[in-house]
């Protein structure tokens, strides 16, 4: 193990005087490698693609919010989204229970307080009610009061079940809340407000114009009035009001959080580059081998193989195994493998073998009796592995980006959340078109770091193996 250790740090010490730009790849690699260690850790595959493929969990996020990174230089703070929840304890919601004897029945108030200091409008306003009765169902209503005291009556509901009010999409409460806001005002609003903008503006000649709306900032107050009708009767409820920017990635159009497929993606990536890289190569090599070593017919039959697989269009089988079977990225991996294992590379190393075939070093392992399978494994494909290891640093990056570009066309898992089906759900959905650049940028940045990463890897290698370009 140390001799090994030491020959690693020997080529590393070799690729850092060969090439100084390969101290940043292995840089890159290194920062790769540790992004999925802490990533199979933290994330175990099965939970993710679990949570990956539900909706449910990820309904408390905005829509195709930006990162939440990008405040720091815009001239506007962008909101954050807002979760309150009754059910927990919190400064920001006041939860009382009182008895009226008038009613003969419970009156339970939550009374949410939310801090908005933003620049812009939130994307949307949703509460949720989750009622706990015996026998018959509360009476709740709903008021919206904003910083300035103004109040907005929103309405009065039976909760026979959980009750989920969007309210940014209630259309006669916009109507109302117009109608207020003109009459008060003295003049009516030249342009289609939304709900959310109505909700959270200056109430003021400013709201009159589209250029020169401005948000209320200060403590709002969302308060719930429920009547129950038996002591151990409950209700609890959430608030969300969704902002424009979240996490360190975003969410896509489905409220997912980018930062799970750009964490899952590194490890997927990884290992389906180098794994598929290292297969091929080994096994065009032992084919090459074979090939050379044995001649005649088993030559002549892994030839015409090779030139069979060669004139094979590779992508429309491809494609065309997927839509027949459901397959998973590792599946998609050994086709791809299957697929590429008799490819040119057994013609170039056949050449190679051939060379080696007439040393002296193998003429006298044949006259002490070395077997066929033993030169092929000890003598011959040793010598050449050293030379064909910075191809495998070079083709790994060529893999990552086949499954990115199968992933655009649909082909491969469509539950594993890797960089490839971040860029197809973007596309599929107009993300540049829409101006969510974040959706597209990110995890193109990361495909191209990994091949920058194992690019100059590679070339240090071949200078090391390749004494020519030494002198390049």
């Amino acid at each position: 193990m140390s001799i090994i250790i030491k020959n690693i740090g020997n080529i590393v010490r070799e690729m850092a005087r060969a090439y100084r730009a390969s101290v940043i790849g292995l840089a890159i690699l290194i920062t790769l490698v540790c992004i999925s260690i802490y990533t199979v850790i933290v994330y175990p595959y099965d939970y993710v693609v679990k949570i990956w493929n539900s909706q449910e969990v990820w309904q408390d996020n905005p829509r195709n919010a930006l990162p939440s990174w990008i405040n720091i230089f815009l001239p506007k703070k962008l909101p954050e989204t807002i979760v309150i929840n009754s059910s927990v304890n919190s400064n920001s919601v006041m939860k009382t229970k009182s008895f009226v004897s008038e009613l003969g029945a419970y009156k339970i108030v939550i009374d949410f307080r939310i801090p908005y200091n933003y620049d812009d409008f939130p994307t949307g306003v949703r509460l949720s009610i989750i009622p706990r009765y015996t026998s018959f169902y509360p009476l709740a209503s709903i008021t919206w009061i904003k910083p300035d005291g103004t109040s907005y009556y929103i309405q009065q509901v039976k909760i026979r079940r959980e009750f989920i009010y969007d309210i940014s999409s209630d259309e006669s409460l916009l109507r109302n809340v117009v109608e207020s806001i003109e009459e008060r005002v003295g003049n009516s609003i030249g342009y289609p407000i939304t709900l959310n903008e109505a909700l959270f503006a200056q109430e003021d000649h400013t709201i009159l114009s589209k250029d020169t709306i401005r948000v209320l900032k200060g403590d709002y107050r969302v308060v719930v009035e429920a009547i129950v009708f038996d002591e151990n009767d409950d209700i609890d409820a959430k608030l969300v009001i969704y902002g424009k920017v979240y996490g360190l990635a975003g969410t896509d159009h489905l409220r997912r959080d980018l930062l799970i497929p750009i964490l899952w993606g590194t490890p997927i990536a990884l290992a389906f580059g180098l794994t598929a890289s290292l297969c091929i190569v080994l096994f065009q090599m032992i084919y090459a081998a074979i090939s050379a070593w044995y001649g005649g017919l088993v030559d002549t039959v892994i030839q015409r193989l090779t030139e069979i697989m060669m004139v094979l269009p590779f992508l429309p089988i491809v494609m065309m195994i997927s839509y027949i079977y459901r397959i998973t990225i590792w599946t998609l991996l050994a086709i791809i493998i299957a697929l590429s294992m008799l490819g040119s590379g057994v013609k170039n190393y056949r050449a190679m073998f051939l060379q080696l075939k007439e040393s002296p070093y193998i003429e006298a392992a044949r006259a002490y009796g070395a077997g066929n399978l033993r030169i092929i494994f000890m003598y011959l494909i040793p010598r050449v592995l050293p030379t064909v290891l910075p191809s495998i640093i070079y083709s790994v990056p060529d893999f990552v980006f086949l499954e990115a570009v199968l992933a655009l066309l649909g082909v491969g898992d469509p539950l594993a959340p890797t960089w490839g089906k971040v860029l197809e759900d973007a596309l599929n959905n107009g993300a540049l078109y829409k101006g969510y650049y974040y959706w597209v940028l990110e995890p193109s940045a990361l495909l191209i770091l990994t091949s920058l990463g194992f690019a100059l890897i590679g070339f240090a290698l071949d200078r090391i193996f390749n004494p020519r370009l030494r002198e390049m």
